[in-house]
């Protein structure tokens, strides 16, 4: 199987590529420097070099692949709004139509866990449960490209595929360590759903080469969520301390996600089922 791939140079797609070409598919990635695609094109991948954000061949650059995976994203503070929609949204839906034009109707987008935000249920948070509309950029934007995507799927036939990525960590991503300052004051109650990088990419293949799933949305998350408490401990601190009116997101569930559907539906079976197993294996 050919797999066009955006974002290869990104914390997701730079695992991600290694892991199709192990796996024995060929590569085409989208890159806006080429430089920084070296090791990835040594590794077998086909390096395109160009803008998502300024680019008139973006049909002729797809076809002739079976599938697009799209996980190039901003997410990352000090953005401002603007580039939040333009790279999230807005060439998102370029790319999409691009594929459309190319012939090229599957197509993986990696939104994420986020979407759940402020949504209120005592459980983790299921595909189908209503979101509410969110404050925060990145989760806004990236609702609003599900619903384009999932609008282009009725409309134009587009095979779409959108898997909703839990808290992404492992494989020397340093993203538990960067987040831990930022949660010293979440309730250390509050249920975090996680899945190692490895994972992610298992569930993305999977997406990407399973038939008459076109128009799902999955969770994609390990086997039961962690306590942030757990988190904190599992890292060796610093200890979590409330403000002066209390522990902060009390919302318990809102970051936990059920991941019963890509399991039946993908036949997905985490490597990593806790980030316990992760660090236990050397993982981490």
């Amino acid at each position: 199987m050919k797999i066009f791939v955006t974002g290869a140079t990104g914390k997701v797609g730079s695992r991600l590529v290694p892991y199709l070409l192990k796996h024995g598919h060929s590569v085409r990635i989208l890159v806006r420097n080429a430089e920084k695609a070296l090791a990835l094109k040594e590794q077998g991948a086909e390096v395109v070099e160009g803008d998502l954000l300024n680019n008139d061949n973006l049909t002729k650059i797809i076809r002739g692949v079976d599938a697009v995976v799209h996980t190039a994203a901003q997410f990352r503070g000090g953005i401002s709004d603007e580039v939040a929609t333009a790279v999230n949204l807005d060439a998102t839906i370029s790319l999409a139509k691009a594929a459309l034009e190319a012939g090229v109707t599957r197509f993986v987008f990696t939104s994420t866990g986020n979407v759940y935000r402020d949504i209120n249920v005592n459980r983790p948070c299921r595909e189908d449960d209503i979101l509410v509309p969110a404050k925060l950029m990145y989760p806004k934007t990236k609702i609003e490209a599900e619903e384009a995507l999932l609008k282009l799927h009725r409309e134009q036939g587009l095979d779409i595929r959108i898997m909703r990525l839990a808290f992404v960590y492992g494989d020397g991503d340093p993203h538990i360590e960067e987040i831990l300052p930022y949660m010293i004051n979440w309730n250390p109650l509050k249920q975090q759903s996680m899945v190692h990088h490895e994972d992610v990419s298992q569930a993305i293949l999977l997406a990407a080469t399973t038939p008459g799933v076109g128009g799902r949305i999955y969770n994609v998350a390990d086997d039961k969520p962690i306590t942030l408490g757990e988190i904190y401990k599992l890292q060796g601190g610093p200890e979590q301390v409330p403000t002066e009116d209390g522990w902060l997101m009390s919302n318990i569930w809102e970051l936990a996600a059920d991941s019963t559907r890509i399991k039946n539906e993908l036949n997905f079976k985490p490597k990593y089922p806790s980030v316990y197993t992760a660090k236990e294996m050397g993982a981490l």
